[in-house]
């Protein structure tokens, strides 16, 4: 009730700020949650930033790295007007409207707010966490039925799972002030994503903690390998299993991502401007799988570059890099002011983690990891900003 008094309370501008604020911090919780409540709230949160501007007249305001994604978008639809299937791939296409979480984030979590909507990430990741414990100890979740949390999908949960982990290891390295709670949540974020025996997500978390302690000082970058030997010492024999079949090439899995990277670039050839077309890997898979593949249908090709090369074309692929890069180039100075240190080290982290876990799955294309992944990127940009109501 007293939430309510406050937003009855303020003038339009500042209700439509408020209401933003408190859809975007929902939502910020959700993605770990519910995809479902998660869209609901960012149709709130971005229909409160669309008022706004249109009430101020102001131009659209957002972070350098937004308008290359502006142009993915714009190059996917030109895709999906040229694939098999037209109307599948628009169709497909609709989870382009989640980049606007950029200019939203950017709009309602500027200043103090943006340390707010971190805590959040890192709150819920650790509930999350917990109920992946609750799963493998409890209702003896292993083997082919592995932790999925409360997401559809146990590659979507390992993924959240990784960001929130570098977000709790960018707190505890270059935060003065909220170190105590990130370490108090960390062991549960580390057992859940081992516990889910998701090898890619483990190898994202090693790189985007690597690039955390170089950026803290690049002598505790020595601390990694003595972190994982430890973490598989005391790992179960199961576990351990499944991280050395990593580094087995006669592994189904790893051999069959190889098959995959081999037909992708086969569709490259075929179709280098325009890819076969969003949604359509899994169509045209069969007519470009090689005799080593080990399974005869894939809906993607378990590697972010290939995946986007093959189903939405080169110059698409070429916008996604420009992406990357302009988020580095932004992020880099943030990381000299003091006040912002710690969110632009957590979003290179994230983004570090969320590029190498790229190499062995699609996670660029699974909805709930985009969403937390362009909130944690758009932060260190927002608290660069004046806050307006008190976070």
């Amino acid at each position: 009730m007293s939430t309510l008094r406050l937003i009855a309370g303020q003038a339009p501008r500042d209700r439509l700020d408020l209401i933003g604020l408190l859809s975007l911090i929902g939502l910020a919780a959700a993605t770990q949650l519910s995809i479902a409540i998660a869209q609901i709230l960012l149709t709130v949160s971005a229909l409160c930033w669309f008022a706004a501007h249109m009430a101020r007249r102001e131009r659209l305001d957002a972070p350098a790295f937004f308008w290359p994604l502006v142009g993915y978008a714009a190059l996917t639809l030109f895709s999906a007007g040229y694939s098999g299937d037209p109307m599948a791939s628009i169709v497909d296409s609709k989870q382009l409207v989640l980049f606007l979480l950029v200019p939203v984030v950017y709009e309602f979590a500027r200043g103090a707010r943006a340390r707010t909507v971190l805590t959040v990430i890192i709150t819920i990741g650790a509930v999350s966490a917990l109920i992946g414990l609750v799963q493998y100890a409890i209702l003896n979740y292993s083997g082919d039925r592995r932790l999925h949390g409360t997401l559809s999908h146990w590659m979507t949960y390992s993924g959240t799972l990784m960001l929130v982990i570098c977000a709790a290891t960018g707190r505890l390295l270059f935060d003065q002030r909220d170190r105590g709670w990130a370490a108090v949540v960390m062991p549960a974020l580390v057992a859940s994503l081992m516990l889910s025996f998701t090898r890619s997500a483990m190898v994202g978390v090693a790189a985007g903690v690597g690039v955390l302690l170089l950026l803290r000082d690049f002598r505790l970058v020595g601390l990694l390998p003595i972190i994982a030997a430890t973490v598989i010492a005391v790992s179960p024999a199961q576990l351990t299993d499944r991280i050395y079949s990593a580094f087995d090439m006669t592994d189904p899995t790893s051999r069959d991502r190889v098959a995959m990277l081999q037909a992708g670039a086969a569709m490259v050839k075929d179709h280098p401007l325009t890819g076969v077309g969003p949604e359509m890997i899994g169509s045209a898979y069969p007519h470009y799988r090689v005799p080593t593949a080990v399974q005869e249908h894939n809906m993607h090709l378990h590697n972010v570059p290939m995946q986007i090369a093959a189903e939405r074309g080169l110059p698409a692929l070429g916008m996604f890099i420009w992406f990357v890069v302009s988020a580095v180039i932004g992020l880099r100075p943030l990381l000299d002011r003091s006040r912002h240190r710690p969110l632009a080290a957590v979003a290179l982290g994230a983004l570090a983690a969320m590029l190498t876990a790229g190499l062995f799955e699609y996670n660029f294309g699974d909805s709930e990891f985009l969403m937390l992944l362009l909130i944690i990127l758009t932060l260190p940009f927002a608290a660069d900003r004046d806050g307006g109501l008190p976070s």
